[in-house]
């Protein structure tokens, strides 16, 4: 182990007629350093930053004589301290509190010790976790069903059967990607009469014409309620307003990859005004019957 020099060798001030007062010389700053064979090479790189600004600071408070510290020394100071912030070492405001996770502050802590065993145990606690870090999907692998019975653009309802009775959070996946449809269609976004990109060839760039764009007939979504639900039934009554067919594909689409993998869909149908097992008079949340704002 090395040990720390007396200060006064390690400091030359010689003084120039002006009584001037030059920067102290630091000969081999590493031979006076503690070094202990555990230490990383990060550790030890703060350890000597760290010294080098005490001594600093300790020939500062030394300067009683009134003489100004050389522009050189400012500079060496600033650059020890550059370098302490370059390399992340910026002490107890940016540490970690792992207080909430004793085991993970356990394993961190003897990485240095024994790296293999860390590891280990780490892979040890993904295993354990593993089914709250990957989720596995919730869905039904049976495809979902589409069916239209009289659908009427204007004034129709749309049908959902789940297969079991939807969980809150599926509720609220169902109504978030309503909504994001119901205000897409009002925007206009699905309007068929307006593929320019998707309708050209795919081996030539692709270009857009703004005033063909802006002269197509407008397809508007026109009005959307709110989502019924009856146990694993459900409903909401749309007025799309035009025949467009797209704004239909859109919805399919996305239910039919919430189906897959969020909640299973049995069937979705366009059309009537009456479904199967579902109940007019029921409107009672106690029964199973809630209404949810689109």
């Amino acid at each position: 182990m090395f040990m720390l020099q007396h200060s006064a060798s390690l400091f030359q001030l010689p003084r120039t007629s002006h009584s001037r007062v030059f920067s102290p010389q630091f000969s081999h700053c590493h031979s006076f350093l503690s070094f202990h064979p555990k230490q990383s090479s990060c550790m030890r790189t703060l350890t000597n930053c760290q010294r080098a600004k005490t001594l600093l600071n300790t020939f500062e408070e030394n300067n009683d004589d009134g003489d100004y510290i050389d522009v050189e020394m400012e500079e060496r100071k600033e650059e020890a301290e550059g370098f302490s912030r370059s390399r992340g070492f910026r002490g107890r405001e940016d540490e970690k509190n792992y207080d909430k996770d004793p085991e993970l502050a356990e394993i961190l802590g003897s990485c240095l010790d024994d790296p293999d065993k860390a590891q280990s145990r780490m892979e040890e606690r993904l295993r354990k976790k593993r089914n709250k870090i990957v989720h596995t999907k919730t869905g039904s692998a049976t495809p979902m069903n589409v069916k239209f019975n009289k659908f009427d653009f204007t004034n129709s309802y749309i049908w959902f059967e789940f297969y079991n009775a939807p969980l809150e959070k599926d509720i609220s996946l169902i109504c978030d990607t309503i909504r994001s449809w119901h205000i897409v269609g009002r925007l206009g976004g699905c309007n068929s009469l307006n593929m320019q990109l998707s309708q050209s060839p795919l081996d030539k760039r692709p270009s857009y014409d703004a005033v063909q764009g802006a002269n197509v007939n407008p397809t508007t979504f026109y009005n959307i309620g709110d989502l019924e639900i009856q146990d694993n039934l459900a409903r909401i009554w749309v007025d799309i307003g035009t025949s467009e067919h797209l704004l239909l594909d859109v919805l399919i689409n996305a239910l039919t990859q919430i189906s897959s993998d969020y909640v299973g869909i049995k069937q979705v149908v366009f059309g009537e005004s009456e479904f199967e097992s579902w109940r007019e008079n029921l409107t009672s949340e106690d029964a199973g019957y809630s209404v949810h704002k689109i």
